[in-house]
């Protein structure tokens, strides 16, 4: 290809010279239209984008996380008085921590587990059920530190009931197609309970079935999703050098959200609130708020907290907000002088309290428990 001439070059240059007038006048048309698009902008929106402004308006941080800004409002008692009651507040709260709620919060300490010798009887696995109220059990061999699985009481009484079927039915009415489908009279004659072997062991039934093992420091959503997906509801906490630690049951995980769950077979003592010494008494967190006005025999009016509140408990974790710890010393805002002192929780619930009550200066040198000495049958007893 032949070079280009002179006028050529001259054409090329000519053009060249337009082409960047053009650019550099159309660069300035679309700088200056941007720049009037953002003062539009910013008259309509000074603080930002319409989101920024209606994140603002809600009360919302701009760079705050959705879970960030959920703990937020659910702590603004002002705001979500109408929207939730305490207790879905509660809930709420719950589930924002659950991912930050490990293994060992929840379990049930190795002291306190109900468990069984797989060469226990079938008659001494009856009666370990029935003193312990649960309907699931750990099975080890020779010592906790050893377990093999666990047993059911459905697997028990479907063991139990196949073993007293009588080998011929033959007494059952016409038409009946087997013991499930007779009266309650029939399947009584039906079965022969004296025919069970209750003194058998438990590894002889083939009872035993598996169980979940799990460090302490497992994150409890994520055993909860492995009882769901394994249908396997119970779980032993092994530690680092493989010793059982404690266990956990989904319900222990569900109670970290709901709360305590009493069923028809727990056994309840009743709450109750004692006058350790004058001005100074124990209490269950369970006591209710009638039985701590009864027993402090002073006008313990509640109602600035809310309508709602039944015990002592309710109370605290109404005006903190959170679960105390053991050991944490509570002041209610309303109620100058009453100090709460944890004396034992866990994640879950508050358990036991010590109410102090500490008079001001000037009514130091009052007989503050005249309703108090009355219930206790007289005496003058000063608060100290």
């Amino acid at each position: 290809m032949s070079e280009p001439d002179a006028q050529s070059m001259s054409a090329i240059s000519a053009t060249a010279a337009i082409a960047t007038r053009t650019a550099a006048h159309e660069a300035e048309r679309l700088l200056e239209a941007d720049r009037d698009h953002r003062r539009e902008r910013e008259e309509v929106a000074p603080s930002g984008s319409w989101i920024e402004r209606l994140r603002e308006m809600i009360g919302l941080k701009p760079s705050a996380t959705l879970r960030e800004n959920l703990e937020t409002e659910l702590s603004r008692d002002d705001a979500l008085d109408a929207a939730f009651t305490p207790e879905e507040r509660a809930m709420l709260r719950n589930i924002l921590h659950l991912r930050e709620t490990r293994v060992e919060d929840v379990m049930v300490p190795r002291a306190d587990i109900d468990a069984v010798d797989v060469d226990v009887t079938l008659a001494g696995l009856l009666l370990h059920f029935e003193r312990s109220g649960h309907s699931r059990t750990p099975v080890y061999r020779e010592t906790l530190d050893e377990p093999i699985g666990m047993v059911h009481i459905k697997d028990l009484m479907a063991y139990i009931t196949d073993q007293a079927k009588l080998p011929v039915a033959a007494d059952l009415p016409a038409g009946t197609a087997g013991v499930a489908d007779a009266s309650a009279e029939t399947v009584v004659a039906a079965l022969d309970i004296g025919a069970v072997d209750l003194s058998q062991p438990l590894e002889a039934t083939g009872l035993v079935r598996q169980l979940l093992f799990v460090p302490p420091s497992m994150p409890a959503t994520e055993l909860l999703s492995q009882m769901q997906s394994s249908h396997i509801q119970i779980a032993l906490v092994i530690d680092e050098y493989g010793g059982v630690d404690g266990l956990v049951s989904i319900e222990d995980i569900v109670e970290t959200i709901v709360g305590e769950i009493d069923d028809e077979h727990d056994e309840f003592e009743g709450p109750t609130i004692v006058e350790a010494e004058p001005g100074v008494f124990l209490a269950d967190a369970r006591a209710t708020v009638e039985d701590v006005v009864a027993a402090i025999g002073r006008d313990f009016d509640v109602s600035d907290y809310g309508d709602d509140i039944e015990t002592l408990g309710g109370l605290l974790v109404n005006v903190l907000g959170h679960i105390p710890a053991a050991g944490q010393v509570i002041s209610l805002p309303h109620h100058s002088g009453y100090e709460f002192e944890v004396l034992d929780a866990d994640p879950r619930r508050i358990k036991r309290l010590r109410i102090v009550y500490r008079p001001p200066a000037d009514e130091a040198t009052e007989v503050p428990a005249t309703a108090r000495a009355q219930r206790l049958g007289g005496g003058d007893r000063a608060v100290s």
